[in-house]
């Protein structure tokens, strides 16, 4: 039974109980994927049964983290096999537990307005947005936003922190030169330049040559039709309408 419930591995020569950052920064790209996927089609489409789907799913691989034992959700299941034959990087596991509850109270608030009260518009998107943030940082960059607020709001330093973060003196951390910024900068405007150029203009809707053809109005479509291309709130409410027509084809 302990065994079972518990947070972190206790490994010796650690201070703290640890995780394993690898498979960590992989199931966060796990699921940072199939989040991305789900967002982008509820964007574009305004189709919001696949978030649904992701926000259970999400939410059960969270319980299981936070209640039960890490080992045990899915996703990190699945990181520890795709890394299987990396040397593991071990990180501490209670500022862990603080960043995955916060993740946690964002899946159990889309729960709540998106599958429960079937809620659409703006408040979805910020909290999707946010989720796709944290877990962009932690697979791309191995930042933990959450571990990093779990520092200023105790008095007690994080240890183990990934990348040794915590360890690392200011005076040690590599930096970054004026000529290194000099060419980003540069990078940026060149693209700037280019970008108008190499995009060229925008296909035209119809064929070369071929006539125009009459836009039915909403008075002179089908009825069902019409119901159909009838713009639903949730796009109205986050300025997507003409978007969601576009996506639809509807006039």
């Amino acid at each position: 039974m302990n065994r079972i419930f518990r947070f972190g591995d206790t490994i010796e020569g650690f201070p703290v109980p640890v995780l394993n950052e690898r498979a960590v920064r992989a199931g966060a790209g796990i699921l940072f994927f199939f989040a991305m996927a789900s967002f982008m089609n509820a964007w574009l489409t305004g189709n919001f049964q696949p978030t649904r789907v992701f926000v259970v799913a999400f939410l059960i691989d969270f319980t299981i983290r936070i209640f039960i034992n890490p080992r045990y959700a899915p996703s990190l299941v699945l990181g520890q096999w795709i890394v299987r034959k990396q040397q593991p990087e071990y990180a501490g596991a209670p500022q862990k537990r603080f960043a995955w509850a916060i993740g946690f109270a964002l899946a159990l608030s889309m729960f709540f307005l998106l599958v429960v009260n079937r809620v659409v518009g703006p408040i979805n998107m910020l909290i999707c947005a946010t989720c796709l943030v944290l877990m962009f940082f932690e697979t791309a960059f191995g930042i933990c936003i959450g571990c990093r607020l779990y520092n200023l709001l105790r008095k007690d330093p994080a240890q183990l922190c990934p990348g040794g973060v915590c360890e690392l003196p200011r005076e040690a951390r590599p930096r970054t030169g004026a000529a290194q910024w000099a060419v980003v900068v540069g990078f940026v405007a060149a693209m700037v330049v280019l970008a108008p150029r190499v995009a060229g203009e925008r296909p035209e809707a119809l064929e070369a040559g071929a006539a125009p053809t009459a836009t039915p109005t909403a008075a002179a479509m089908d009825p069902a039709e019409a119901e159909r291309c009838k713009v639903p709130e949730f796009a109205k409410a986050i300025g997507h309408e003409a978007k969601w027509k576009q996506h639809n084809n509807c006039p």
